[in-house]
């Protein structure tokens, strides 16, 4: 299986071959979906707490008698129902969120997002990208010469100060190493642009 590969210019400069163990897999919908849940809710923190009956701070003695004052029964002025009291059954800050998946069932969901780029024409493999100094400018024009739609999601074979800061203040390209790629990313932004040697690392995956 091959596709074009363009140059910094952002002419076909020819074609790549890709593994189809990657590139041409059944595409799971299913599965997508449940490994984003899972990318979401184990990236979740648990902020939102309240305090319990004994954190609240004040008198836990009876208000007023049981009996004989004509009002409800009524017993520690921290009651839930009452001004200042305790929250019942409120959300706590120790709340477990995460999930589980097996790890070839998040390959498999990563490949069938990626086989799905390809099929959409969402892919472009890119050869020799080099700046010689970070330039927004330069970025922004090399970008723009290729035929992406809407934003970008950058896969770099391995860290690069001159594109990673280049692209930095461009709102429709987040620049990622490869061998980070994920289903909430790759979801996120509709073109994927690949280095020629990114390849390599993504293949290491499907060994």
């Amino acid at each position: 299986m091959e596709t074009k590969m363009y140059d910094q210019k952002g002419k076909a400069s020819g074609s790549v071959e890709l593994n189809e163990s990657i590139f041409a897999v059944v595409v799971n919908e299913n599965l997508i979906h449940r490994a984003l849940v899972y990318q979401l809710a184990n990236a979740r923190i648990a902020v939102a707490h309240t305090k319990t009956r004994w954190e609240r701070r004040g008198s836990t003695r009876k208000i007023y008698r049981q009996k004989w004052t004509g009002r409800a029964r009524m017993g520690s002025n921290r009651s839930p129902i009452r001004k200042k009291g305790w929250v019942a059954f409120g959300p706590r800050n120790n709340r477990n969120f995460t999930l589980s998946m097996n790890r070839k069932e998040r390959r498999l969901a990563l490949f069938s997002v990626l086989t799905s780029k390809l099929q959409n024409n969402n892919l472009i493999v890119v050869d020799g990208i080099n700046f010689d100094a970070p330039s927004t400018k330069e970025a922004d024009t090399f970008y723009k010469s290729l035929p992406y739609e809407k934003n970008i999601l950058f896969g770099l074979s391995e860290s690069n100060e001159m594109i990673e800061k280049s692209s930095a203040n461009l709102p429709y390209v987040k620049t990622l190493l490869s061998s980070y790629l994920n289903v909430k990313d790759l979801l996120k932004y509709n073109t994927l642009v690949l280095e020629k040697d990114s390849l390599e690392k993504l293949d290491a995956l499907a060994a």
